[in-house]
């Protein structure tokens, strides 16, 4: 499994328009077979910065995520409301193990 963490600072007007387009490309991206997890979540003190929290079954799925239309169009979308570039780390999963990660969709 990949884990990624992609850290978003966004422009302090944009902030309700960035959390629209990013649940909506969540929400798409958990339908892909090799998501586990999409987590979009807000900081509590400063509402303003996010962290995309994804979780891929395999290294290639990331690869074939940023392939979708509707991560081109999140991409598209929010390149102007970022106050920065945003950033991200990648990560090696050790627990729970692989089969944990999985959740039913919402949508």
């Amino acid at each position: 499994m990949l884990i990624v963490h992609v850290f978003v600072h966004v422009k302090p007007d944009c902030v309700e328009v960035f959390k629209s387009a990013s649940l909506d490309n969540a929400r798409h991206s958990i339908q892909e077979p090799g998501i586990a997890r999409f987590d979009v979540i807000q900081q509590a003190d400063d509402p303003t910065r996010f962290v995309l929290v994804e979780v891929y079954r395999a290294v290639e799925d990331a690869a074939r995520h940023k392939e979708t239309a509707h991560y081109a169009e999140w991409r598209d979308a929010v390149a102007d409301l970022m106050a920065e570039p945003r950033s991200s780390v990648k990560y090696a999963n050790l627990f729970p193990t692989d089969p944990g990660w999985d959740y039913p969709p919402e949508i």
